[in-house]
């Protein structure tokens, strides 16, 4: 049974343990984003929004390193909430412009107080998470180029 000694363990994983991690700060925002009526991935949307208003879907998508695919259902539902509006580029009809609304400003508000709870929750001192969110940076980074400069491979750019 050689061989079953060779295979990898589930908590010597860093996918797992980053996998799982993401699901305890799931948790942890959870309470704080039911308070104000958003779910997760809205959250990002919206502070995105909140750092640089009128942008475009492809922007914000670049931000959040999601697809249109992905976005526009999440757009759609912030704007049925009313904190947001959608609308086609006056200089370019292709182009979708995303504007926030006065509830979606007065959401930044109420929002304000989200990230020092869940630093709290986190129980790291600040410099230890800015370090640590320095080190993910780069480790997301190196992931995003090796997969562009392999899909750049197989189309034979």
């Amino acid at each position: 049974m050689a061989d079953d000694d060779a295979m990898p363990r589930l908590d010597q994983q860093l996918c797992f343990t980053i996998y799982s991690t993401m699901h305890a700060l799931g948790k942890a925002y959870a309470p704080l984003l039911d308070g104000i009526g958003l779910t997760y991935p809205q959250y990002l949307v919206m502070l995105v929004l909140w750092e640089a208003d009128d942008l475009t879907v492809k922007d914000i998508g670049e931000r959040l390193h999601l697809d249109s695919g992905t976005l526009t259902p999440l757009l759609k539902r912030l704007e049925a909430l009313g904190v947001l509006h959608r609308a086609r580029d006056a200089k370019d009809e292709r182009q979708v412009r995303i504007g926030l609304t006065e509830k979606g400003h007065a959401l930044r508000r109420e929002a304000k107080a989200i990230p020092s709870q869940i630093a709290r929750a986190m129980g790291r001192p600040a410099e230890d998470l800015k370090s640590l969110r320095k080190d993910l940076r780069r480790l997301r980074n190196a992931l995003l180029g090796k997969r562009a400069k392999s899909d750049a491979k197989a189309s034979g750019d």
